[in-house]
């Protein structure tokens, strides 16, 4: 049976194949293995657009609505939700189904066969501390995955996948706390490794704890763009009347991927002109008119995600604004970054101590601290994580391809 792993990420997706007696990555975008989640529907009536792709036209300026980090409605009221396409509405469910029948497409365009089977990558929780709306995520995306062809559907918890992929490399059994902190959760899985374990055909008793938190790369784009990018739009600036701010959901939508295109509305430009009216400082709402009249608000997101990504390996940065005014722009450093994101911070670190503390594992006693996902590079975070095991060989894995790798790993274990 033709088998894949699908790692359908926040920010990034890939899919991995069977390639003789390992497995490989599928080029999903040219030669690229990565393909951005996002999708950009053009209003003229031509196909969608794909991955960086979607993100080009978008930033050409054509006319369409750009859509990304679809996964995190999965588990959360939007999902029931409908986006406006000029003339049509178009839900939630249907627009992740065209992205996973796209990746399922080049994928077996790569592999030369159709795909019969996945291994459907998840993470620990779709929703903190929601059993049920987690288990209405799993079968979304699994009506989701049998609708676009695929007969056989299972899943794999994403550390999980990235930890088998990761022990392809060991020439000893270690004890491995697997930290994956991708764009729209963190999550963590303490698990026994080794090269006899690797054979085994059931690894139950090798994974002692998971555990993870609703927390990921586009929160931390979200805080962000909360701090420096929305108050020269608003954000915390005073009626003359009342001397109260301006309504805060308007910044917050606004700087949260999944749903901004909510916000492009002739309800929601008639109250912010009256905003305007009231305002102390009626000319920062009017930068936010002409952000909601052009459609400007996934670039406002993405300059938050370069901004973060820069400082990752920067000490400081400009945010540059000038689509709405000449030379505005918005000096950061990496404090202000470690300031916006202080408290998702504390909360991955929490998670790691309650991985730990389910495993009845003392900190100590873990051996390899293997790190995946693209938002293990904000220095701040990884500081944390790695204050958590402090005696822990830290170990980098292919940070967009490891899950992708392991799930594959799985899936050939369950369908070859």
């Amino acid at each position: 049976m033709s088998y894949c792993g699908l790692d359908f990420g926040t920010s990034n997706s890939t899919i991995g194949l069977g390639h003789g007696n390992g497995v490989r990555l599928a080029p999903l975008e040219g030669t690229e293995t990565t393909l951005p989640t996002a999708i950009f529907f053009h209003f003229e009536g031509r196909a969608p657009d794909y991955g960086r792709k979607a993100i080009a036209s978008y930033a050409d300026g054509l006319e369409g609505r750009l859509l990304r980090s679809l996964k995190s409605v999965l588990g959360t009221e939007l999902i029931k939700e409908e986006t406006q396409l000029r003339r049509r509405r178009v839900k939630f469910t249907e627009v992740i189904g065209l992205v996973v029948s796209h990746l399922k497409a080049q994928a077996e365009a790569a592999a030369g066969r159709p795909l019969e089977a996945v291994v459907h990558g998840r993470p620990v929780h779709f929703v903190d501390g929601d059993a049920a709306a987690d288990r209405r995520a799993e079968a979304t995306l699994a009506e989701i995955a049998h609708a676009s062809g695929f007969r056989h559907v299972s899943f794999q918890l994403e550390p999980i996948g990235a930890a088998l992929h990761y022990e392809q490399n060991l020439e000893r059994e270690v004890l491995a706390l697997i930290a994956d902190i991708g764009g729209g959760t963190s999550d963590f899985s303490l698990v026994r490794l080794g090269p006899d374990r690797s054979r085994r055909a059931e690894r139950a008793d090798d994974v002692l704890a998971n555990h993870g938190v609703r927390v990921g790369g586009t929160d931390f784009d979200r805080l962000l763009s909360l701090e420096a990018i929305m108050p020269a739009l608003g954000y915390g600036s005073p009626m003359a009347r009342t001397g109260l701010p301006a309504p805060v959901f308007l910044f917050h939508d606004l700087a949260t991927w999944a749903k901004i295109n909510f916000l492009y509305r002739a309800d929601i430009l008639a109250a912010v002109r009256d905003l305007r009216a009231q305002a102390t400082e009626p000319h920062l709402f009017e930068r936010l008119l002409r952000v909601l009249r052009e459609r400007l608000g996934h670039a406002l997101a993405f300059a938050a995600e370069e901004a973060k990504i820069e400082l990752s390996h920067d000490p400081e940065t400009r945010i540059d604004m000038d689509l709405l005014e000449p030379a505005l722009g918005v000096p950061v450093d990496r404090g202000i970054l470690e300031y916006a994101i202080a408290e998702p911070t504390r909360q991955i670190a929490r998670a790691i101590d309650d991985c730990l503390a389910q495993a009845g594992v003392p900190a100590g006693r873990v051996e390899r601290l293997f790190l995946t996902g693209g938002s293990t590079l904000v220095p701040t975070v990884r500081q944390a994580i790695e204050a958590r095991v402090p005696g822990a060989e830290v170990v980098e894995g292919d940070r967009f391809g490891a899950i992708g790798l392991g799930l594959a790993l799985e899936a050939k274990r369950r369908y070859a």
